[in-house]
């Protein structure tokens, strides 16, 4: 079974708190398995880094609009609801300090009693990473990958200690360890081939952003690849989706708006993104993720409802 998610708006006109609760209780009511917010913590005025993710490659949130910090969100999102699973989609890893970071997360898992994963990537705005003074934007994928073998060290040795080549630290204890054992499931994000053999490294899960469903066969291929060569176990590991959505009524105005590609963003009644979504379904993912950027906040209720109600169970058909 496929598992169902959706991402809370921690940014745009539709972040504020009672929103955000409103919905992680109206997602947890309709048996979502989860909910997930994305990061930044600042944004530049001026960028001149290619969004990877839309054909335009532009970044279209604004510098003067709410952006949750995530971690902190999620806590929020925590304590608000009792059954649902909260991850990042994903957690810029390099942009904070990995023993902070390493504690924050574990704490989040603990006092959650065990529901967060962790979707983390490298990170693509290097203006930010100037804002936050983090590692170089040159070093961000040999960053990431040291952060995560601190985690993981942090999460499950008593008494740990890492030399590495950005950052070193010896004979500490981080408790409480988190609920989960080993540790909370990594869902490694990015599209790119070295992000393939992170999460092939790395990962409990490849968290594929917005992949049009014709380019999936040969990235999970790729992946497997990967696993294979790091000699892993890779019974367990799958891989998850995040796609936009915006599901209107039966005959009601499903004309694309700005932003929704095809391939990555899926709009219509019920029925029509039903078609869209079968071929994603047919490659067989852990979880899907889906987004609604583009509606009101009634337009976002309802495409949850017809998502949860009207669509997924057909799906899983």
């Amino acid at each position: 079974m496929v598992k169902l998610g959706f991402q809370l708006p921690n940014s745009g006109p539709l972040a504020t708190a009672a929103n955000i609760i409103d919905l992680g209780r109206k997602a947890e009511a309709l048996a979502y398995h989860s909910v997930v917010v994305t990061d930044h913590v600042v944004v530049p005025w001026k960028i001149e880094s290619r969004y990877p993710y839309n054909e335009s490659g532009r970044f279209i949130v604004p510098a003067d609009g709410n952006y949750f910090e995530p971690l902190t969100l999620l806590s929020f999102v925590a304590g608000a609801t009792s059954r649902l699973r909260v991850g990042t989609s994903v957690l810029v890893v390099p942009y904070r300090n990995p023993v902070l970071s390493a504690k924050m997360l574990a704490t989040m898992d603990a006092l959650s009693n065990g529901r967060l994963f962790v979707g983390v990537g490298g990170g693509w705005l290097a203006e930010e990473f100037v804002a936050l003074g983090s590692p170089p934007f040159a070093d961000r994928g040999r960053v990431t990958d040291e952060w995560l073998e601190i985690f993981v060290k942090l999460w499950t040795e008593p008494k740990a200690s890492f030399i590495g080549r950005f950052y070193s630290f010896d004979e500490v204890g981080c408790f409480p360890q988190p609920v989960q054992k080993p540790y909370p499931p990594i869902y490694v994000g990015g599209n790119s081939r070295p992000a393939l053999r992170r999460a092939a490294k790395y990962g409990q899960s490849w968290h594929a952003f917005r992949v049009p469903a014709r380019e999936l066969p040969a990235k999970l291929n790729y992946l497997e690849e990967q696993r294979a060569a790091c000699g892993r176990n890779t019974a367990g590991m799958g891989f998850s989706v995040r796609y936009g959505v915006r599901i209107v009524a039966p005959g009601a105005d499903a004309s694309r708006r700005p932003g929704e590609d095809p391939e990555r963003v899926f709009v219509g009644d019920a029925a029509q993104v039903l078609e869209q979504l079968k071929p994603i379904w047919a490659l067989g993912p852990t979880d899907a993720i889906f987004d609604c950027r583009t509606g009101s906040f009634t337009e976002v209720v309802e495409t949850m409802e017809r998502l949860a109600g009207e669509v997924y169970p057909r799906l899983e058909q």
